[in-house]
């Protein structure tokens, strides 16, 4: 192993070598991912790019171009060419050139509005006339930029329209317009939760609570905080809403994600039961802390009609809304997040990627990343468990092999995600960790009904009422069930600490997304290691997606195996 504690090769085409084997590779590892974007991930070689919205994320988490050039010389073994440094200082040098800024009267003048309707618009600020004149000729942009004296006049509603659009053609704003502060709700955080254990912020998790507060000024109050699955994403949001003591609304994924935010809620705070509502498809309430679910904002009767929920968005004075999971926001949500911008906005993720490749939408309506602890760091610390994945690559039977080799794409896709051979290797893996506690994972619910009944579990698909997953949940927790099987309902935001195993016969086409969720599912500390397996239709296209989901694990630093499961 090498002890030069130099592992980087910076390039001229700008991507970034990273020697997985030099004793310094952890901690530049998490220092350049702060920066750098990773592309792949081998055994030997990490590849990182520095992009415009990786460097923007850094400017927001404080990151000047000093400090990355710095980083960079400090890690490489060799000289960091010249025009890599121009590129970051280019990039870095937009930062803060436009900026949203609260219009002030009588120096603007709005042609028909009055002096009481100043709060109604904001002034972006520029300072690079030519700058300015491209962002004049841009007629697509006549419709929300309306030019004045050093900048434009930006209309409130159209203040996250303005930031999207603006980032999609190479410009970062700077938003520094006021942010309202809701409606005032005063609580304090329990130092015993009501299950009689100390509660206790973690200090990475404090940290990540000042980086997205910061001091309080304009600039400061929105963004998005990064974090693994199983430390504690949940606490950082309730501890941001006891610092803010306002009304909030937070936004998550399921129903089961719903009850277990109201949960921790009751259990970590003086807030009351009735201070506490839900607003689902069983349940609209509205309290002065509302859950919610995507899925109830975005249910229409048809593409045509609007969205009748949005209107909890705008019918309550929210001085806090927390986005859970904010790289599964969904399009139409984002619409309504830019009529939004006055309002505090945080983002709760294990990670920024999105697979419809919208990362710079969550960049410019949620907020820039504020905070990002690698997941080896908290295991190192033992603050979540140490994880193995293995990839087990198993034979198509011989009669699969000719339907395989016809069929159409979609069809090859479900023919070797439901290889038969899976549930046997599935079974026995189940036996022989007779100690853990298991979760099934799975794509497709006729595979997962077979190998629940071959198990004698229960299972959990979209069609089983909450009323029966939360039982189910309840009693894996406690013991009571030592193995489930669960479709990719099960993937967001359910805590069931004491799994210890995940054996995953099917995925989404390779989901990064997925895999980080599916992986957080057996990372809550224990007294044990933790297992990810997952099942790989050997000459397949199921290898190609595990290519992602490898390229996922190991940017966390995971060690990744592949065997062979020959056949008897």
């Amino acid at each position: 192993m090498s002890t030069d504690g130099r592992p980087l090769i910076v390039q001229g085409d700008g991507s970034l070598l990273l020697d997985v084997h030099d004793d310094s590779f952890e901690e530049s590892r998490g220092e350049i991912s702060a920066y750098a974007e990773l592309e792949k991930s081998p055994e030997h070689i990490h590849t990182y790019r520095i992009s415009s919205l990786s460097l923007w994320n850094a400017a927001g988490a404080g990151w000047k171009s000093d400090q990355v050039e710095s980083s960079l010389k400090s890690w490489s073994r060799y000289p960091v060419p010249e025009n890599i440094i121009t590129q970051i200082r280019d990039i870095l040098s937009r930062w803060g050139k436009l900026r949203l800024v609260k219009m002030e009267l009588p120096n603007s003048t709005v042609p028909g509005d009055t002096p009481t309707d100043s709060d109604l618009w904001l002034r972006l600020e520029v300072d690079d006339p030519a700058v300015r004149e491209e962002l004049k000729a841009r007629k697509a942009m006549a419709k929300w930029l309306i030019p004045d004296i050093d900048g434009f006049l930006v209309r409130l509603v159209d203040r996250g329209t303005v930031k999207a659009e603006l980032i999609h053609i190479g410009f970062p704003i700077v938003d520094l317009a006021p942010l309202k502060d809701g409606d005032p709700l005063e609580f304090s955080l329990r130092e015993i939760s009501l299950d009689g254990k100390p509660f206790l912020i973690r200090d990475y998790q404090a940290n990540a609570v000042r980086s997205f507060i910061g001091n309080g000024e304009p600039g400061t109050g929105f963004g998005t905080v990064v974090m693994p699955c199983g430390s504690g994403k949940t606490v950082v949001g309730i501890s941001v809403m006891a610092q803010m003591a306002t009304h909030t609304l937070i936004l998550t994924t399921n129903v089961a994600a719903v009850h277990q935010w109201r949960n921790e809620l009751l259990d970590k705070t003086s807030l009351e039961p009735e201070q506490i509502a839900e607003y689902t498809g069983d349940r609209k309430e509205v309290a002065p802390v509302t859950v919610a679910t995507y899925q109830i904002l975005t249910w229409r009767k048809n593409k045509i009609s609007p969205f009748p929920h949005f209107d909890l968005f705008r019918k309550h004075s929210w001085g806090l809304i927390i986005y859970d999971e904010v790289h599964l926001l969904p399009a139409p949500v984002f619409r309504v997040t830019a009529e939004l911008q006055a309002v505090r906005r945080l983002g709760l993720t294990a990670t920024l990627i999105r697979e419809d490749g919208a990362e710079r939408d969550v960049f410019s309506l949620v907020g820039p990343k504020r905070f990002d602890i690698p997941w080896k760091e908290l295991e190192a610390s033992g603050w979540i468990a140490e994880a193995r994945c293995r990839e087990i690559r198993i034979n198509l039977p011989n009669e699969s092999r000719i339907p395989y080799a016809i069929a159409e794409k979609r069809r090859k896709i479900r023919l070797a995600a439901e290889n038969p051979r899976k549930i046997d290797i599935a079974l026995q893996l189940v036996k022989n960790r007779h100690e853990d506690q298991i979760l099934v994972i799975g794509q497709y619910i006729s595979q997962l009904e077979e190998i629940a009944g071959r198990l004698k579990v229960p299972i959990i698909t979209g069609k089983t009422p909450n009323a029966e997953r939360d039982r189910i949940y309840k009693d894996f927790r406690k013991g009571n069930e030592r193995v489930i099987v669960v479709s990719k309902v099960a993937n967001f935001a359910i805590d069931l600490p004491d799994a210890s195993v995940a054996i995953q016969l099917s995925g989404s086409f390779g989901s990064r997304q997925e895999e980080a969720q599916r992986l957080g599912r057996i990372l809550r500390p224990k007294d044990r290691n933790s297992w990810f397996y997952s099942l790989v239709s050997r000459g397949t296209v199921e290898e190609d997606f595990a290519v992602n989901r490898q390229r996922f694990l190991t940017e966390q630093g995971y060690r990744y195996s592949i065997d062979i499961w020959e056949d008897s």
